[in-house]
């Protein structure tokens, strides 16, 4: 059983290592889509990533529409601040695309609102904030999918 993550324009090379990492460790497997806001080879990535990067089961894709067309037939969830739904009201299923967008502004309005009813969000309990770290937005979905799949 395994979940898929996918980054579309990530920024941040750290929150990417990050991620990656979490990939390999929750036997996860990482989409990144272009463009990236750093280089493949940053020294940031690999640093989070630690020495774990060369066995991170990765993906990249040049644009959007190269990854939706890849992937048109899979079942995906989206992240967003205005998703209707929870995180954990999902029904998690193997082989899911856990789909976040980038850290400045998230996912295109385009994504959320044609996906409205397949977009979830992380619930916040104070109003002061708007958003969580990306990795950690991506940690807490993955674990709760990884809980449901395994009881």
């Amino acid at each position: 059983m395994s979940l898929n993550i996918v980054l579309i324009e990530p920024e941040i090379p750290t929150n990417t290592g990050n991620i990656g990492r979490l990939a390999l460790a929750t036997g996860a497997h990482l989409h990144l889509v272009k463009p990236f806001g750093f280089e493949i080879s940053d020294k940031r990535l690999k640093r989070a990533g630690l020495d774990y990067w060369q066995y991170i089961s990765l993906f990249t894709y040049e644009s959007q529409d190269a990854f939706f067309a890849t992937h048109q037939d899979k079942q995906m969830i989206f992240f967003s601040s205005h998703g209707k739904k929870d995180h954990w009201d999902i029904s998690y299923e193997d082989d899911m695309f856990l789909v976040f967008g980038k850290e400045s502004v998230g996912l295109p309005k385009s994504i959320v609102e044609n996906q409205a009813v397949q977009t979830a969000k992380i619930p916040l309990y104070n109003t002061k904030i708007r958003s969580l770290n990306l990795a950690n937005a991506v940690a807490i979905t993955v674990y709760e999918g990884l809980r449901q799949l395994h009881g």
